[in-house]
């Protein structure tokens, strides 16, 4: 009989039922407050193989993780990401499997998520002002993001969300706007606070951006009804309810209303580090383990179960300060 844990339990007695995985840094967007305009790349040798992500995931769900995100980077840039979505979608101790992508190429894709088991989609969507939207991710197209929204909804996915950073003078006064179109298309929507991870450009300062979820809050009470719910999906947001419509409104506050204490996640980025806290360094080389011993899981899944040891009480996020997480949101996971 394995003395081997089923649940991860860090030492402060939290357990870690969910995975986030970014399967590529590459994105088709720049946005300002994730990376980098001239943004270098990881060359593949430094990345995770395909194979490599799937034998990672497959030990931490036959450890307790119910969840597995798939980010990026985009996630669906990477040549080969339905497969493996369909391979993890089959594992049988995974309860939910997810995504979250900027809708570039959904309208394409949308149909292989499906059958691939992707029951929820988070969608990065920050205004719905095409020239705004052109001047946040630099590269992007609103158009080709609606309609990927469009396909996906008619398709029959268990949710769709979208995630919104609200950035003071940048989109701070679409708020109201942005929970009508999810109310009109019966969409949940979280609010992010930004998130100080990487040095993005010299002309974004992050500190003059800050737009804490208070005063999104108080701006959206002018115009819609919020009802607090006791709603959760396994991740950070605080939701509430939007009058009698189907719509919830979330709010992710890493700064102003920090959830540290139910943390429940952990994250594998594309170079193949386990990420103890998004806020802090605290990591463990799985790419290391899985290229030293190839195909023993065994020996994979007790330096998981010992890395909740070094899993931090708290990030170490200062708004106000330059990052001293210097990994960029899209090598780390969105």
């Amino acid at each position: 009989m394995s003395s081997e844990p089923m649940q991860l339990i860090d030492r402060f007695g939290r357990v870690v039922d969910y995975l986030r995985v970014s399967i590529t840094d590459r994105c088709d967007f720049r946005c300002v407050y994730c990376m980098s305009e001239q943004m270098q790349f990881l060359p593949r040798a430094q990345i995770l193989t395909l194979e490599e992500i799937y034998f990672i995931v497959r030990a931490f769900t036959e450890l307790g993780i119910k969840k597995v995100r798939v980010t990026g980077g985009e996630p669906l840039v990477r040549q080969g990401a339905l497969s493996l979505l369909e391979k993890i979608g089959q594992l049988e101790a995974l309860h939910e499997l997810v995504l979250t992508t900027n809708a570039s190429k959904l309208a394409e894709l949308a149909p292989g998520l499906l059958n691939a088991g992707v029951k929820r989609i988070n969608i990065s969507l920050d205004t719905l002002d095409a020239d705004k939207f052109k001047q946040i991710t630099r590269t992007g197209d609103l158009a080709q993001v609606l309609q990927g929204i469009a396909v996906a909804k008619n398709l029959g996915f268990k949710k769709i969300k979208i995630n919104a950073v609200i950035l003071k003078h940048r989109n701070h006064t679409e708020v109201c706007d942005l929970v009508r179109f999810a109310v009109e298309n019966g969409l949940d929507i979280s609010f992010i606070e930004e998130m100080p991870l990487g040095q993005v450009s010299a002309e974004h300062n992050r500190a003059e951006s800050y737009y804490p979820s208070q005063l999104i809050r108080q701006d959206l009470a002018k115009q819609f009804e919020l009802i607090s719910s006791t709603y959760q999906t396994g991740g950070p947001s605080n939701y509430y309810q939007v009058g009698d419509s189907a719509t919830r409104v979330g709010f992710i506050s890493p700064h102003s209303e920090n959830f540290c204490s139910t943390c429940n996640r952990v994250r594998l980025t594309v170079e193949g580090q386990l990420l103890l806290c998004l806020g802090n360094e605290h990591s463990v080389d799985l790419k290391k383990v899985v290229r030293s011993h190839p195909g023993d899981l065994q020996r994979l899944k007790q330096v998981i179960v010992e890395s909740m040891q070094i899993k931090p009480l708290k990030h170490e996020f200062n708004i106000q300060e330059q990052p001293v997480i210097f990994r960029h949101m899209s090598v780390t996971g969105g």
